[in-house]
């Protein structure tokens, strides 16, 4: 292998939209912006301030673990505060709720003791690094668009025992086939 001959480098791999409404189990990882406000909580210097917007947020990477589109990465962003107003800080609320039940196998209807225990954190350093099962979507922008993820799927979903066994499967939209399980957890394209 030379690195100034190209003729037998592997072609281009293609990464089309992963499609809407597909289910996979992910890992995040928050990408530190620095900033930090113990009153609010954010400490560590996990949370980013928005450099034209003012907006405060959790700058985040989800890779998918396994299934058709396995190392394949999505980049959104939760919400913590917005000079606009608390819609955006609460739908990120909900969204690590979400990600809360999802990673700890807490049913949303479940307000024991144990389970609103089980709901808090110290710090978004707990967030760093946790798998759950997420939905994929695509949003629309004016740099075209892009994957994102704003739901996590939680226990009471029908397919969220598959989807965290680590099997292999991911959901496909209804009306689709299930693709194969891929023993090897190589990606479809290697």
């Amino acid at each position: 292998m030379s690195w100034n001959d190209f003729n037998t480098a592997d072609d281009q791999n293609s990464y089309d939209l992963i499609p809407k409404g597909t289910l996979a189990r992910v890992r995040m990882t928050i990408r530190p912006g620095g900033l930090n406000d113990p009153a609010q909580g954010w400490t560590e210097g996990y949370a980013t301030r928005g450099k034209s917007t003012d907006s405060v947020y959790l700058d985040c990477e989800f890779v998918i673990l396994e299934g058709k589109y396995a190392k394949r990465k999505v980049w959104s962003l939760i919400g913590l505060y917005s000079p606009k107003g608390p819609d955006w800080g609460n739908q990120g609320r909900a969204f690590i709720k979400g990600i809360l039940n999802s990673s700890r196998r807490l049913n949303p209807k479940d307000n024991s003791l144990e389970a609103q225990t089980r709901r808090r954190i110290g710090g978004f350093q707990e967030l760093d690094g946790v798998e759950f099962v997420a939905k994929i979507d695509i949003e629309h922008g004016d740099r075209g668009d892009k994957n994102v993820i704003k739901l996590a799927i939680t226990p009471d979903h029908k397919d969220y025992a598959t989807l965290m066994s680590g099997s292999g499967y991911t959901a496909p939209l209804s009306g689709q086939s299930a693709p194969a399980a891929n023993p090897s957890n190589r990606p479809h394209w290697a």
